[in-house]
């Protein structure tokens, strides 16, 4: 698809969880509608914009770490969501330049603006398909995944903030079983995935505006994200809320875990 048939495409008449997304971080690729549901769950929990920047840090901070201390090269990143610097693929490339990155998602908002995906630096690569995390045999049989990324190698799967929109309906776990299963030893699973935990009643409104708004959503518990690693060596800190994996200096007040409400973790396949 084009980008001019992408930008025909889009649905206006209703919010998209991506340009939801980029409301939360500030962002201006999105539409009233977008705005509105999103002022909807701020209302409910103001601290959306917390935890829409923590799982941005994390995806930054987990990207750092397996790249400098595992050997990662390769990337495979679904959910990309409307591109927002630094990209995944800057901050890998400043860590190993010759680094490779694949970004899928649905959306075609965030295929109009795919091409700022694709500044690589001069050593490595980047492409951008699109593909839904809910057919993986169709996003691994994609040629522009195999042009990118060699299999037979290492890759860091990352699922940021995405599968709480995959309903226990859609089979999550076995989604990431198929993707995972493809991809061989010494590769990695670095997600994140909002939480109910630590306050239900708001997450339970927040359920009700993404369901109202033709976006189902399952947010999680802890014992239930955990079970995306099962099979995998988590890193240290294992399954903890997003701040506290891995933090970088501290640097004035740290949010409470209620604010961040993401759990996040990484784990390599033996």
């Amino acid at each position: 698809m084009s980008t001019s048939q992408a930008a025909r495409d889009i649905d206006t008449s209703r919010p998209h969880s991506a340009r939801m997304y980029d409301y939360y971080l500030g962002g201006k690729d999105h539409f009233d509608v977008d705005k509105q549901a999103a002022e909807r769950v701020a209302e409910a929990y103001p601290a959306i914009f917390v935890c829409a920047r923590e799982n941005r840090a994390f995806m930054h901070r987990a990207t750092r770490v397996l790249a400098r201390e595992h050997g990662i090269r390769q990337w495979l990143d679904i959910g990309t969501g409307i591109p927002t610097e630094p990209n995944l693929h800057q901050v890998a490339q400043s860590v190993v330049p010759d680094a490779r990155v694949v970004y899928a998602d649905n959306d075609p908002l965030v295929l109009k603006y795919a091409e700022r995906l694709m500044r690589s630096s001069p050593e490595g690569r980047t492409t951008y398909i699109e593909a839904d995390v809910n057919d993986p045999q169709s996003l691994l049989n994609a040629p522009e995944l195999a042009e990118i990324l060699d299999l037979d190698r290492p890759v860091a799967l990352s699922l940021n903030a995405l599968m709480h929109f995959v309903t226990d309906a859609q089979d999550p776990y076995g989604i990431v079983r198929r993707l995972l299963d493809v991809l061989p030893s010494g590769s990695a699973l670095a997600l994140s995935h909002c939480t109910p935990d630590f306050d239900p009643g708001t997450w339970q409104k927040v359920t009700d505006i993404y369901t109202s708004a033709g976006t189902p959503v399952r947010f999680r518990s802890r014992e239930d994200v955990a079970r995306f690693f099962d099979g995998l060596d988590l890193l240290e800190p294992g399954v903890t809320v997003g701040h506290r994996w891995r933090p970088d200096a501290a640097g004035g007040d740290a949010p409470t875990d209620a604010e961040v409400s993401l759990w996040t973790g990484v784990g390599i396949k033996p």
